[in-house]
């Protein structure tokens, strides 16, 4: 299969859309966006910078002043149709994943519902925005409170998920009444661009929605953070950038929500059933091909069962096939770029020169130099590299425990908090690592933790702010208070 067998071959867009346009860069400059599993290229793609984007917020900024005076049952009825489309466009949305992304087709199929529920999601919780009436101090006062769109949004997004990252920040900012100017990653800008094509489609009105794609992402992304116009920026991405990103936008004093790196532990117990955490640890790590913020990253499991472990483990690992992701028979896609490969490769060798031992995999594979063998990691120690940084790929390093504070000792062991998990039986166990580990997000015995419905985010410098949930609308929202006196 290929990208070109598209039932709807209008999805697939090469310019950036801007105030309801589709608009080549005023430089006329074009770049490639390649396949990673292939290296083919599917399509040259407009390269913009600054002067456009800065457009694009001057348009934005227009388009909300009628935009946030609509009801939000009007604009819910919108992102509602938005929703339906996105859905009834899935198939041809997975192939333009999988095309420039790599992630595993029926992984693409996933990523488009569950970025579909955030449009769903929100368009409902646009109803339910609620004030409160404070009881008054003095008998001639009533106090108000009323929530209203903070104002234009600057969203930054990744390439390892390039639907869902979009739309569960595009979703609350429609919602509230914002506008939103989106700066995708340049390696996946495709999937961005079919978004706003269905959008368009919806009905949701030109400036709204903007999507603005180039590869110098530092000249965008200056533009976002200092033009006084943006309101709020939010950004998924590494914690390095991010935090250059939140000194950028002090300088406007905006308010930023980051979604940054992780470093997530899979605490293993004795008393777990170890099967089921076998498959739990697997099914955290090498979705996507290791390639996700809450991928497990450091496998932790008691010293009695260790041995265990590792060889089922292991056993299960080997039955991974390695492949294009649009063959039916393949679990294991490709990373993003040769460079990524490169570098988890840096990690396990750094791990074998150390004293580990590689059970399976180890290396790029001959398949192509974006294919990363799937590997496990035993026998590790905390000098080594693997235990400190976060792996963007398919490796599993497995630590040892033995006791419970050790445990948590060691999953506390990184500036990171975002995703932790926990297997055991012990019910008085559960809460007490939970309570003390310090992560925004904790599963017990299970690791598909996400969803429309729950506050996805992290702790220290793993980020700042909640995507999902109810509390997803806050950071698109100002609170207001009215005092109303002489009554």
């Amino acid at each position: 299969m290929s990208i070109l067998a598209l039932n709807d071959n209008s999805l697939l867009k090469t310019q950036s859309y801007i105030n309801g346009q589709w608009v080549d860069a005023d430089s006329g400059k074009t770049f490639d966006v390649t396949d990673p599993a292939t290296g083919h290229i599917i399509a040259k793609v407009a390269d913009l910078g600054a002067i456009e984007t800065r457009h694009a917020i001057e348009m934005a900024e227009q388009a909300m002043q009628s935009w946030k005076k609509k009801t939000a049952k009007e604009r819910s009825v919108l992102l509602r149709k938005w929703f339906d489309l996105v859905i009834a466009n899935q198939d041809d949305l997975a192939l333009i994943m999988t095309a420039e992304q790599g992630k595993v087709f029926s992984e693409s199929k996933g990523e488009v519902a569950y970025g579909a529920s955030f449009i769903e999601w929100f368009a409902e919780e646009a109803k339910r925005i609620y004030g409160d009436v404070i009881p008054n101090t003095t008998a001639d006062r009533r106090s108000i409170v009323i929530k209203q769109p903070i104002g234009v949004v600057a969203a930054v997004t990744p390439w390892n998920f390039p639907n869902a990252m979009i739309t569960r920040k595009a979703a609350p900012a429609l919602a509230v009444g914002c506008a939103i100017v989106l700066k995708p990653a340049a390696e996946t800008p495709l999937s961005a661009l079919a978004l706003a094509e269905l959008a368009d489609r919806a009905g949701i009105p030109a400036g709204l929605f903007n999507v603005v794609v180039g590869q110098n992402a530092p000249e965008i992304g200056a533009e976002l953070t200092s033009n006084p116009i943006v309101k709020k920026f939010t950004f998924t991405g590494s914690t390095p950038v991010g935090k250059l990103l939140m000194q950028q936008c002090a300088k406007t004093v905006k308010r930023t929500s980051m979604e940054l790196g992780g470093n997530a532990p899979v605490l293993v117990f004795a008393d777990a059933d170890i099967d089921k955490a076998v498959d739990g640890a697997i099914a955290a790590k090498y979705r996507n091909a290791g390639q996700t913020c809450i991928c497990a990253n450091r496998i932790i499991v008691q010293d009695s069962i260790y041995a265990t472990f590792v060889e089922k483990f292991t056993a299960k690992v080997n039955t991974f096939n390695l492949g294009n992701g649009f063959e039916s028979s393949t679990t294991l896609g490709p990373l993003i770029t040769a460079k990524a490969a490169a570098n988890v490769d840096s990690l396990v060798v750094d791990a074998r020169a150390k004293g580990a031992t590689v059970t399976t995999g180890g290396k790029i594979d001959s398949m192509g130099d974006t294919f990363y063998q799937p590997t496990v990691i035993a026998n590790l120690s905390d000098d080594m590299r693997i235990a400190k940084e976060e792996i963007f790929g398919p490796v599993a390093p497995i630590f040892s425990f033995s006791t419970e504070e050790e445990a948590i000792a060691m999953a506390n062991a990184t500036e990171f908090g975002l995703a932790s998990y926990l297997f055991t039986q012990d019910i008085a166990r559960v809460w007490r690592v939970s309570e003390a580990i310090d992560y925004g997000m904790v599963g017990i015995n299970e690791v598909s933790i996400s969803s429309e419905v729950i506050p996805f985010g992290g702790m220290k410098e793993s980020g700042q702010g909640r995507e999902g949930s109810k509390y997803g609308l806050d950071d698109y929202l100002e609170i207001k208070y009215i005092c109303m006196g002489d009554l």
